[in-house]
């Protein structure tokens, strides 16, 4: 099983869920992506939920957003909300972030399913080091690449 499941509200949610992807690639993290809608498949959602022994799940929704709740409501792992923009962008943060007492879900930036993935690597890196060491270069990577920008601008 992997360590990170993606759930899509749907697949037009794919662009962001592949982003998340890439990232969990990039540093050896086993993930698996997966389209389930809260609204349209609860019992779907459940199903991947309660079958899965990932440790940190990502969920993508937008409008209502409700997915990343759902999948709260059936795990006491970490959920990580990335709500999806649209015509009114408020509506999928607010849905993500205004979670009731007791069933939290982080969240990240409108369409920002690459902070997801390394929130993720943050938080499985809590217990495997090399996640640790692999954060710090790519993050020393990040301002290399500012400075080369900023060398380039003269």
């Amino acid at each position: 099983m992997p360590q990170v499941l993606i759930l899509l509200g749907s697949k037009s949610d794919a662009e962001i869920g592949k982003k998340a992807q890439a990232i969990l690639q990039r540093f050896k993290v086993s993930c698996e992506l997966k389209v389930a809608s809260a609204h349209r498949t609860p019992e779907r959602v459940k199903a991947l939920v309660t079958a899965s022994d990932a440790d940190v799940y990502i969920a993508v929704a937008g409008l209502s957003a409700a997915l990343p709740g759902v999948v709260a409501s059936f795990t006491t792992k970490p959920v990580i909300g990335v709500p999806v923009s649209g015509s009114v962008n408020l509506d999928s943060i607010l849905s993500i972030v205004q979670m009731p007492p007791g069933i939290p879900v982080a969240s990240v930036g409108l369409d920002r399913g690459e902070n997801a993935a390394i929130l993720a690597v943050e938080m499985l890196g809590i217990k495997e080091p090399r996640l640790q060491k692999e954060l710090a270069a790519y993050r020393q990577e990040m301002a290399e690449k500012v400075e080369k920008d900023s060398e380039e601008l003269k």
